[in-house]
């Protein structure tokens, strides 16, 4: 991960990681050390690294130390617009293959259980069927017998008022 500098409105640099302001020559040797360094516009944010490293070129540059010889500068200028497609190229890769990536899975995903979970399924909805069906038939069964119950026991029942009275008045019967 860079090494975060903020750069405040007055133009100081402040290292987050150090907490402490730095200058253009303590960044040159943070990066001279191996650390890669991100600079940021404290109040809005923007990427500044690109021209803090620009800048420091120029300084040293102009002090006569560090001076990048003119060859690899002219080199940099003609390949600047091939560097910048080169990162383009390698950005909208990376973004291509992500992408693939996540349908892939989303495809996976939106595919649903396979042959075996469906078979399975199949044969749990086939045992619950028969099970229904066996219910369904004791059910039947129960109404039907419960059915020529009632019909049996109308038929030995009285069938005029008077005789259900007397029947209700005689001793040990109740109602």
């Amino acid at each position: 991960m860079a090494r975060l500098i903020k750069r405040y409105e007055n133009r100081k640099l402040y290292d987050t990681e150090a907490s402490e302001y730095v200058s253009l020559s303590d960044i040159a040797n943070l990066v001279r050390s191996g650390d890669t360094v991100r600079v940021v516009d404290n109040a809005t944010g923007r990427d500044l690294t690109a021209q803090t490293l620009t800048q420091i070129i120029l300084e040293e540059g102009k002090r006569g130390t560090h001076a990048i010889p003119s060859d690899i500068l002219h080199q940099l200028l003609r390949r600047s617009e091939e560097a910048i497609d080169v990162g383009f190229e390698q950005l909208r890769s990376t973004v291509d293959d992500l992408v693939q990536s996540s349908f892939g899975r989303l495809r996976r995903l939106v595919q649903g259980p396979h042959a075996e979970e469906l078979e399975e399924l199949r044969g749990q909805l086939q045992s619950l069927e028969q099970q229904l069906a066996t219910l369904l038939g004791d059910l039947e069964d129960r109404d039907a017998a419960a059915s020529n119950s009632d019909s049996q026991s109308d038929s030995n029942a009285p069938h005029d008022k008077s005789s259900v009275e007397e029947n209700a008045d005689a001793p040990g019967v109740t109602s």
